[in-house]
C-alpha cells in the first residue's frame, strides 16, 4: 500500500503529471523576467565576482564564497552528469542536449533567486556557524512554521539519508563490476572516509570540497578536450546534429522532437538542482564578498552553469563523438562507459569507474551538510543531535552500499519532489523580497559602489535574524 502511494505521488510529480517540470520551467521564466534576464546581462560579472572569493572573515564563522560554490557543486555533480546525460540522449537523441542547455539558462535565474533568500535569512547555530535554506526563509520571511518543518522533514529523508545511500550503492556497484571488490568492504571504506570529513562540520566539508571539486571538474574537462581535439573533424557535424535534432529540422519520426524536449529538460533539471531548495543551504553558509546577499546569487548561478553547461556537455560530447544516439532502451552509465572506451580503449572503463566513485562520494559528503543545516530548525544543533544524525547517516550509507534500492529510490524521488514543490511556491511567494534586494545590489554597482547590505536597507518580507546584517 505504501509503495502504491509513493508511486502515485511520483507519477503526478515526475511522471505523467509532469507537475515538477512545468513548475520549474515556469519558475525559470518568471525569475528570468522579474530579474531582468540577470543570467544574460550579468553573465561576465558572474565570473568576475569570484575574484577574492577565497577570502572570508574567520570571526564570522562562515565559509568563503568559493567554498560555498564547491560545496554546492559537490552535491550537484554526481552520477546524473554521467548516467543522466546518457539517458537523455538514449531517449531523446542529440537534440536533448540543446534543451538541457536551455533549461540550464532558465535554471540560473531560479538558482540566483533561491540563493539570495538563503543568504538573506541565514542564522547562526550553537557553533557560531551560518546556517540557512528554504526552511529558514519560509519561517522568517513567510512566518509559516508548519511549512518550514515539512520542508525540513522531506530534506532529512532525501538528502540526509536516502540520497547518500543511493550514491554509495553506485560507488560499490561500479567497483564491484570493474574490480570485483566486495560491496561490504568498499562500504566500510566509504563510511570511514565520509565520517572523518563530516565530523568536522560545514567547515571541514567545505575545505574538502574546495580541493576535490576543482580537481575532478578540471580533470573531466581536460579529458573531454583531448577527445574533442582527436575528433575535431566531427565537431561541426556534431553541433549541427544537436541543433537540427532539437528544432526538428531533420526528424522524420513523429514524436522525436517531443522526446528531445522532454528528456533534455528533465535531465537538465535533475542535474543542476535549481529550484529544489538544496543549494540555498550552501549559499547560506558563506560569508559573502561583497558583503551582500545578492553576491551569493551570482556564485550559485555560476554553479548551475558549471554543472550543466560545462560538465553535462562534456559527457554529451564524449557520447555523441563515439556515435551514441537515440535507441529503444534507456541506457545509463553503460552508454557512457562504452563511449569512453571507444575513445580511450580499456582505460575508458577505469576512468568512468573512477569518475563515478569521485562524483558520487562528493555528493555523499555534501548531502550530510544539507541535512545538518536543518538541525537548527528542530533545536537539535547540539552534540547529542549531531551524534544521532551522523550515526543514522553513516548507517544508511553502509546499508545502501549493499542493498538493492529501487523502492528506496522511489521514496527519495518523492521527498525531492515535495521539497521542490514547497520551495518553488515559497520563492515565487517571496518575489517582492528577491526583486527589492537585487535592485539594491544592482543600483549600488551601477553607481560605482562596492555593494553592501545592512538590515533595513531594503523592504523585505518578514525579518532576518537579529545581528546577522547589523
Amino acid at each position: 500500500m505504501i509503495n502504491d502511494i509513493v508511486a502515485a505521488i511520483n507519477n503526478v510529480l515526475w511522471g505523467d503529471g509532469q507537475v515538477l517540470i512545468v513548475m520549474l520551467v515556469l519558475a525559470g521564466l518568471w525569475f528570468t523576467f522579474k530579474l531582468g534576464f540577470v543570467q544574460l546581462r550579468h553573465f561576465v560579472y558572474m565570473f568576475t565576482i569570484m575574484k577574492g572569493s577565497t577570502n572570508t572573515d574567520a570571526k564570522e564563522r562562515g565559509i568563503s564564497s568559493f567554498q560555498a560554490l564547491c560545496t554546492s557543486l559537490s552535491a550537484r555533480v554526481g552520477t546524473g552528469n554521467l548516467a543522466g546525460v546518457a539517458v537523455a540522449i538514449s531517449l531523446g537523441g542529440a537534440g536533448a542536449v540543446f534543451w538541457m542547455w536551455v533549461i540550464a539558462i532558465l535554471g540560473m535565474a531560479t538558482g540566483f533567486a533561491e540563493s539570495v533568500l538563503g543568504q538573506l535569512y541565514k542564522v547562526k547555530d550553537d557553533r557560531g556557524e551560518f546556517r540557512g535554506g528554504p526552511a529558514y526563509y519560509i519561517q522568517q520571511g513567510l512566518n509559516k512554521r508548519w511549512l518550514a518543518v515539512t520542508f525540513s522533514l522531506c530534506l532529512f529523508l532525501g538528502y540526509g539519508f536516502i540520497f547518500s545511500a543511493v550514491q554509495a550503492n553506485t560507488i560499490t556497484d561500479a567497483l564491484a563490476h570493474a574490480y570485483d571488490v566486495p560491496t561490504f568492504y568498499s562500504g566500510l571504506v566509504i563510511i570511514t572516509l565520509a565520517g572523518l570529513i563530516v565530523v568536522g562540520g560545514m567547515h571541514r566539508i567545505a575545505h574538502f570540497a574546495e580541493w576535490i571539486v576543482p580537481f575532478m571538474a578540471i580533470g573531466y574537462v581536460l579529458v573531454t578536450i583531448g577527445v574533442t581535439i582527436a575528433n575535431i573533424e566531427q565537431v561541426p557535424a556534431l553541433l549541427w546534429q544537436i541543433v537540427s535534432s532539437a528544432l526538428g529540422l531533420e526528424e522524420a519520426a513523429s514524436g522525436a522532437l517531443g522526446a528531445a524536449i522532454k528528456n533534455g529538460i528533465q535531465r537538465g533539471l535533475y542535474s543542476n538542482e535549481a529550484g529544489s531548495g538544496s543549494v540555498p543551504h550552501a549559499a547560506a553558509a558563506a560569508s559573502p564578498n561583497p558583503n551582500h546577499p545578492v553576491s551569493q546569487g551570482y556564485v550559485q548561478m555560476l554553479g548551475v552553469f558549471v554543472d550543466t553547461l560545462i560538465l553535462c556537455t562534456c559527457t554529451a560530447v564524449i557520447i555523441l563523438l563515439a556515435g551514441g544516439s537515440q535507441s529503444d532502451h534507456m541506457e545509463g552509465i553503460r552508454l557512457t562507459q562504452d563511449a569512453m572506451s571507444s575513445h580511450l580503449g580499456e582505460g575508458g572503463i577505469d576512468f568512468v569507474a573512477a569518475a563515478i566513485s569521485l562524483f558520487a562520494f562528493t555528493s555523499v559528503v555534501a548531502n550530510y551538510a544539507y541535512g545538518e543545516s536543518n538541525l537548527h530548525i528542530f533545536k537539535l544543533d547540539n552534540k547529542i543531535g549531531r551524534i544521532v544524525y551522523t550515526s543514522g547517516y553513516l548507517a544508511m550509507i553502509l546499508w545502501g552500499s549493499m542493498a538493492a534500492l529501487p523502492q528506496v529510490w522511489a521514496m527519495a524521488d518523492m521527498a525531492l519532489g515535495m521539497m521542490t514543490v514547497i520551495n518553488i511556491i515559497a520563492i515565487v511567494w517571496m518575489t517582492p523580497t528577491i526583486v527589492s534586494i537585487s535592485k539594491h545590489y544592482f543600483e549600488q554597482r551601477k553607481n560605482g559602489q562596492t555593494p553592501s547590505y545592512k538590515a533595513g536597507d531594503c523592504e523585505i518580507q518578514g525579518k532576518s535574524e537579529d545581528g546577522i546584517w547589523e
